[in-house]
């Protein structure tokens, strides 16, 4: 059996459940860990997203399951994986791909699994799983309708938490003005009467910024409803993606073709952008740097 954790936000939760989903088209018995959720944290609470849609079903593992593999968390647990660490089942993501997590046979696996070759060939399934349910607030149908009729292209920008001193020297000056300024010139090259909507958490900034009759600042889903925000990115033809999960998810789930997708060339500050093996990693996806370099 191989069990998948799943953590964070739900962006990585997806990414998790993909991961999953690929294994279990692959023919092998998998699960998915979900006590991450159950555990007490500092600050904001992270709820178990993936409950939020209609057709996203999965197996999960039981204590006992999870056990086997990593230990417990009492002190024998913690006893075993320090002097029977051979006992132990426990892989974890170290870099952007891992093809041997095919191979495997028994572990437990965590990760985030960005990179989207893992799970690239079954896109067409994921969109069929993860669909999301009938939203309460009109203006989203209204808003999805115009986005299908246009020449739509979304825009995510992510500043709260990344501004954070913690935060931002991982996650910081990735997406820049230059970033934005060249994604968006591209658009404009390749898609004739494009039209932006602008997706963020930071309203006040984006509505001082991104002026004109070309682009639409969304600003309808709050709190729970903020998932919406996904669903509406997916319904836009083409999509410019921050450095965000959230927003990878909203360009992999809209099925238009033939479709633009730009992202960042670098997800955190750590990583160093290697063009071959980005375009191997992230198929069709062009690739906009710091500096506002299209590579």
């Amino acid at each position: 059996m191989i069990i998948v954790e799943v953590a964070g936000g739900l962006g990585n939760q997806l990414q998790q459940y993909a991961l999953y989903r690929k294994l279990v088209r692959m023919g092998k018995e998998a699960r998915l860990d979900i006590s991450w959720f159950d555990k007490e944290t500092e600050g904001t609470k992270r709820e178990l997203e993936l409950l939020y849609f209609d057709r996203l079903v999965f197996e999960t593992c039981t204590k006992e399951e999870k056990e086997k593999y990593v230990g417990g968390g009492n002190f024998l647990g913690k006893i075993r994986r320090k002097l029977l660490p051979f006992t132990i089942s426990h892989f974890t993501e170290s870099k952007m791909y891992h093809p041997e997590i095919f191979q495997f046979k028994d572990m437990y696996v965590s990760g985030y699994f960005a990179c989207e070759k893992y799970y690239a060939d079954i896109l067409y399934d994921l969109r069929e799983k993860i669909q999301f349910p009938k939203s309460s607030d009109e203006r989203n149908e209204a808003f999805a309708k115009e986005m299908e009729e246009r020449e739509s292209v979304s825009v995510h920008i992510r500043r709260g938490d990344y501004l954070n001193a913690e935060n931002a020297a991982m996650f910081g000056n990735i997406c820049t003005d230059r970033y934005y300024e060249t994604a968006i010139g591209t658009m404009r090259e390749k898609v004739p009467g494009a039209h932006f909507y602008i997706f963020t958490d930071d309203v006040p900034y984006a509505k001082a910024n991104y002026t004109g009759e070309e682009f639409t600042v969304v600003d309808i889903n709050h709190g729970k409803n903020s998932f919406y925000d996904m669903w509406l990115m997916s319904k836009c033809k083409h999509n410019i993606c921050a450095n965000s999960t959230f927003s990878f998810w909203g360009a992999r789930l809209g099925d238009y073709e033939p479709k633009i997708k730009i992202r960042p060339t670098i997800h955190k500050n750590s990583q160093v952008f290697v063009k071959k093996e980005m375009e191997d990693l992230w198929q069709g996806w062009l690739f906009v740097s710091p500096e506002g370099k299209l590579q």
